[in-house]
């Protein structure tokens, strides 16, 4: 008798295989709900008028002649409209160069290296959770760049990647300073606000206190939860074998080594001195550019806007929409700089075939980012994410709870959503004329119900496939996965962010019923209470 125990071949499916399998399941599933006439009413609320607008939801049946037909005809545009791939092949040109010319090598190594590995991890965090104040840019330039910075650190760049995916959509609420977020929520905000007090204003200050204590909070405990816990998980990066049955010996004359080392020292100092000196020269023209009223400022403004915020984040604004490319733009000028100063650029044909590696290198990456594009475009298509949101919002708007009871509800059945609902508008243009009237009728402001919105998207934002930028995450994590034969499969990927996601969730809720057992303003002349 045999007492070996049979053991199951663990079996790992490609992302872009599950991608492929999850629009299918979602055609199907969508013919189904068809079928049996699934359908909700919605009440949306229109910013700047106020009016409410009762529509009818039903399943569009993607698993039919017309469905197939949108999908064969939009596939190109789905994956060209797709957030952050623009952001991603811009940000790729910067930091090609600024890889190519030995810069984001020279500066990791004589400045990053020389800092705390915790201190490093806290600071890509807090600098990630502060770029939502720009949408989505984190996913597309962050990421690349922050693994990047860590391979050559002598960290897993599997961690840096994971760090930085992690600030950016589990903090995606919250900022240090008022952004995207505040403009876009706005006027949904006070115009659900309304339907309750006429009078009632939200200043686009007013969350302003509670994101920057949020923001440094999520950004602490997130340091503690990738370091004790993640990064011991992933342990370290191997990139190669070291055969020891060969060695390899020459001749060393040590005085003309150090002779190198001393020449390479100085040419490194040189270009590192060059790329600080236009790094402050483009800092001053970027800052002048956001200046309105000097003589020929406020180039990236959106000057037709009456207030500063909306000039910055309006709908039209530059600086918003350019941001990237400003920062690919930095990137490319200081590596050049830095290139031409050490001495590590010859000639124009180097470096443009150098970023063309890097660009090439991105194959695998964009591959994935268009299967996954068809699955979220598919998925939005069957109007599956408003249905479920609508039906969510209308039993939200029948509770009768109050005080903590009604905010840790709000807060997981908005996390609830959100995991298929991931756009913040499209959320609370149903939410709002739901959830304002019911936080009032609580004695709670209308911008603490806009606080419980954000906090609970950012709970669930980076825990979902249906986020743009996971498909970007786990892209880079098959990128410099060394293990072939085992992707980073949607599983395996939840299964590695499964402990940040739990405790920032907790920390997001405790955050949440803390500043309401404190009864602290939430930010300027804007009280907890109405």
């Amino acid at each position: 008798m045999n007492n070996k125990k049979l053991k199951l071949k663990k079996f790992y499916l490609h992302p872009n295989t599950t991608f492929l399998i999850l629009t299918i399941l979602v055609m199907i599933l969508s013919g189904i709900f068809s079928i049996f006439e699934l359908q909700t009413k919605a009440t949306t609320i229109t910013p700047g008028t106020g009016n409410t607008t009762l529509d009818l939801l039903v399943v569009k049946n993607m698993f039919s002649y017309n469905g197939l037909q949108y999908i064969i005809s939009n596939s190109i545009k789905n994956f060209l409209q797709f957030t952050p791939l623009s952001s991603l092949i811009v940000s790729m040109i910067g930091v090609a160069v600024a890889e190519a010319s030995g810069l984001i090598e020279t500066f990791t190594r004589r400045h990053l290296k020389k800092m705390d590995p915790m201190l490093l991890t806290f600071l890509v965090l807090l600098t990630a959770t502060i770029s939502s104040l720009i949408n989505d840019v984190g996913y597309g330039l962050l990421i690349p760049l922050v693994g990047l910075v860590y391979f050559i650190y002598g960290r897993n760049p599997i961690l840096g990647i994971t760090t930085a995916f992690a600030g950016v959509a589990f903090g995606y609420g919250v900022s240090i300073f008022v952004g995207t977020m505040e403009v876009s929520l706005l006027g949904y905000t006070t115009s659900a606000a309304r339907l309750i007090d006429k009078n009632y204003h939200l200043a686009l200050t007013g969350n302003l206190f509670f994101i920057i204590a949020a923001t440094l909070i999520i950004s602490i405990v997130g340091t503690f939860i990738i370091e004790k816990i993640i990064a011991k998980k992933l342990g370290h990066y191997k990139t190669e074998e070291l055969d020891s049955k060969t060695e390899e010996y020459r001749i060393i004359d040590l005085e003309e080594e150090e002779q190198k080392e001393i020449e390479k020292d100085r040419l490194e100092t040189r270009g590192l001195k060059g790329a600080l000196i236009t790094s402050i020269i483009m800092l001053f023209i970027f800052v002048y550019s956001l200046l309105p009223g000097l003589p020929l400022s406020g180039m990236m403004l959106d000057l037709n806007e009456k207030t500063y915020l909306q000039q910055l984040f309006g709908t039209n604004a530059y600086f918003k929409d350019g941001f990237t490319y400003m920062v690919a733009l930095y990137l490319i000028v200081t590596g050049l700089v830095y290139g031409i100063k050490s001495k590590t650029i010859k000639n124009d044909k180097e470096i443009i075939e150098k970023i063309n590696n890097r660009i090439s290198s991105l194959g695998g990456i964009l591959l994935t980012i268009f299967i996954a594009s068809q699955f979220i475009n598919v998925f939005k298509e069957t109007g599956l994410a408003q249905i479920i949101t609508a039906m969510i919002s209308n039993f939200m708007e029948k509770m009768s709870l109050t005080g903590i009871p009604l905010i840790i509800v709000s807060l997981v059945f908005i996390a609830i959503i959100n995991i298929f609902n991931t756009s913040p508008i499209n959320k609370w243009k149903v939410l709002a004329p739901s959830i304002v009237p019911v936080f009032m009728q609580a004695n709670l402001s209308p911008g603490f119900a806009q606080i419980v919105m954000r906090a609970g998207l950012s709970m669930t934002n980076g825990f979902t496939p249906l986020l743009a930028g996971f498909s970007i995450y786990i892209g880079f994590l098959n990128y410099y996965n060394l293990n072939k034969n085992r992707p980073y499969g949607i599983n395996k990927t939840l299964k590695l962010l499964s402990p940040y996601f739990i405790i920032i969730s907790l920390t997001w809720i405790g955050i949440v019923i803390g500043w309401y057992i404190l009864g602290l303003p939430l930010g300027m002349n804007t009280p907890l209470t109405v």
